[in-house]
């Protein structure tokens, strides 16, 4: 199987790499069209901020190329925001993949939210194995309001996605590669996915 993490300067893209190695497989980071085009798998890393991040996926051609791709696609962090329609920070058109405007935790809590929160509503194979009020680590100021492509959900101020999925593309706004075994089971589940149609 052939894994190809989106090298554009995200950030995270060596733990993933590391998280998939303790798994037992290989990923080849990368932002060549033609090797992410023949990937089995595809993750899409972020962690920064979403103007500067959209501005090199335009600079490489990765907006046009990541939107069409046909095998399972997971997006992490700023990688599931960006697969979004729109972002509040830096007025951000996104790949518009998934529905959701993605906007600013209000002035009543902590922002950023770092640390440990819990998943709930689990609605997807992407969670296979984990419980339900599962914890997972979150580092962020945006958030992608509920929506029809919600599969989970976290609390913090208020209710609001933690994953996403829109046919191939999956989201998730925590970062599985540093949320110990519940993280793990996430990611090997989505290693194992098949596209339904």
């Amino acid at each position: 199987m052939k894994i190809v993490i989106i090298d554009y300067g995200a950030g995270n893209i060596q733990s993933i790499k590391f998280a998939i190695q303790r798994l037992g497989y290989h990923a080849v980071l990368t932002y060549n069209a033609e090797e992410i085009k023949k990937a089995d798998k595809v993750i899409f890393p972020g962690v920064g901020e979403a103007s500067s991040a959209m501005k090199k996926l335009k600079a490489t051609g990765l907006d046009k190329l990541i939107p069409q791709l046909q095998q399972p696609v997971l997006g992490i962090c700023l990688g599931m925001q960006l697969m979004c329609k729109f972002s509040e920070e830096g007025n951000t058109e996104g790949l518009g993949i998934f529905h959701d405007n993605v906007v600013k935790f209000n002035h009543n809590v902590k922002v950023p939210q770092i640390g440990w929160n819990q998943i709930s509503n689990l609605k997807s194979d992407l969670f296979t194995g984990v419980k339900e009020n599962e914890y997972m680590y979150l580092v962020h100021s945006y958030y992608a309001p509920i929506c029809e492509e919600t599969i989970a959900t976290s609390f913090y101020g208020l209710e609001y996605s933690t994953a996403l999925k829109k046919d191939n593309f999956y989201g998730v706004q925590f970062h599985p590669e540093k949320s110990s075994k519940a993280g793990e089971k996430i990611l090997k589940n989505f290693l194992k996915a098949e596209v339904k149609s």
